[in-house]
């Protein structure tokens, strides 16, 4: 909800903010929360980074989506960014 609010406010929903949102919905275990502020990064221009990849993929795991999880594993590396062993 909070979140939402901020585009109707002064306040930039940018790369920092959604990696937040994205890192709350996969520690409360929503994950379909989670991935659906994945993509509306994508469709809103705003960059996904390491750490938005790595809650995407444990808010998957949490889940048990596991399929999910190795499709955006996989995506990471179509989209070059650099994966780890964090």
């Amino acid at each position: 909800q909070l979140f939402r609010e901020m585009a109707d406010s002064r306040f930039e929903r940018d790369t920092i903010t959604y990696n937040a949102a994205v890192r709350a919905f996969e520690k409360s275990l929503q994950w379909v929360q989670a991935l659906q502020l994945f993509c509306e990064m994508a469709d809103s221009h705003v960059e996904r980074n390491l750490i938005t990849y790595n809650a995407a993929v444990s808010a998957c795991e949490k889940g048990e989506q596991w399929l999910q999880a190795l499709q955006l594993f996989l995506e990471m590396a179509d989209s070059r960014v650099e994966r780890n062993t964090i």
